[in-house]
């Protein structure tokens, strides 16, 4: 158990987009909110999942929608507070703790905002271990648990509680709700009690985050390479050095969808790589090659500093460097594969791990 002070939530801002894999929202925003909060209402208590009593009742907190509009479409505070308690009220019963679904930008700081303004601790856990665009696609959805009761909630006051038969229909229907909201809200959702986050939730993200955050500011006050620095923590590979001639985009079903391309520079000149995401990056391809795919993450920084960039600030000149890290062993799963492997988004493509595209490192065992 530790603390979350108002250095942490730099640290973790930067980090969670990192494993964002260009979604999550922009860490920007969330990163105001939480400090502000720390700073109004004290720092914030990170318990492990073993802190959890078996019958302790959590509910995660997050952002939905596309997470361009977030850049224009500023929540007013009280959304986040008022999805949980409402979920709360609506179940009778006390919640004792906050939690992420996922570890992006502005997804792994708005529960921090929710659990300073609520006075309660967050888990140092998500249900992704990285950001996927639907609501079925964490852990837990996987183990057969609930998304509804849910709550959605905007800007204006709005609020909607969702009842529905199972996780498929909560993400048509909160997709709807939040494009009638304006393409993005706050929710709260998949109440769990500690026994259930014990066996489904992928453990001590927040605290990876952190030390990925830690990682690149450091490594720019000793001038090394804060991408060998995550790298190394995260067991990544580089994929592609290059800058940014091409960012098409769109808004669609309440997600943003686009592509990128990228002309080679150092080791790959001559080279084109081009990027498909929605919300967050999904397939990267050499001259047409496949050379990593979802579930693995896949990021863009920047080519000097290490930063993250989100798909949403993508523009032409940029110089990055593309990487690709593993995903969580759950994602490779059949399970997994069905709910978020390449056929899922509708490419004809068998998972293929990014140690064996990118490392040249044999892992039929990671395959189902």
């Amino acid at each position: 158990m530790r603390y979350l002070n108002v250095e942490d939530i730099e640290y973790l801002a930067i980090g969670a987009a990192v494993l964002g894999t260009g979604g999550g929202g922009d860490p920007y925003l969330g990163k105001l909110m939480a400090k502000q909060a720390i700073k109004e209402k004290g720092e914030v208590r990170l318990i492990s999942v073993e802190d959890l009593a078996d019958d302790d009742w959590v509910i995660p907190t997050a952002m939905m929608g596309a997470p361009s509009v977030m850049l224009e479409k500023l929540p007013n505070g009280g959304e986040p507070e008022l999805c949980f308690k409402t979920v709360q009220g609506f179940l009778e019963k006390p919640a004792v703790a906050t939690m992420s679904l996922e570890a992006g930008g502005i997804n792994s700081c708005i529960p921090v905002y929710a659990a300073a303004r609520l006075g309660v601790p967050l888990v140092d856990a998500d249900g992704m271990g990285r950001a996927f665009p639907e609501i079925p696609m964490v852990s837990f959805s996987l183990d057969g648990v609930p998304a509804s009761p849910m709550v959605c909630a905007d800007e204006k006051g709005n609020q909607v509680l969702l009842r529905t038969i199972d996780n498929a229909w909560v993400e048509t229907l909160s997709r709807a709700v939040t494009v009638a909201m304006g393409l993005s809200s706050m929710i709260g959702l998949y109440v769990m009690n500690g026994k259930t986050i014990k066996q489904s939730a992928i453990r001590g993200t927040i605290s990876l985050c952190i030390e990925i955050g830690k990682a690149i500011i450091d490594a720019h006050s000793r001038n090394i390479s804060a991408v060998d620095s995550i790298l190394k923590i995260t067991n990544g590979f580089p994929i592609f050095e290059g800058k940014v001639v091409d960012v098409q985009r769109e808004l669609s079903t309440g997600f943003v969808r686009g592509r990128a391309s990228f002309e080679g520079l150092g080791p790959n000149k001559g080279q084109v790589f081009d990027m498909d995401f929605q919300n967050e990056n999904l397939i990267g391809y050499i001259d047409g090659e496949p050379k990593a795919m979802v579930p693995d993450l896949i990021t863009v920084l920047d080519l000097e500093s290490g930063t993250p960039i989100t798909t949403e600030t993508l523009r032409y000149g940029q110089r990055v460097i593309i990487i690709g890290m593993p995903c969580a062993p759950i994602w490779r799963t059949e399970k997994g594969l069905k709910q978020v492997g390449p056929r899922y988004f509708k490419y004809d493509l068998d998972y293929v791990p990014i140690e064996e595209l990118v490392g040249g490192v044999e892992s039929k065992e990671d395959r189902p």
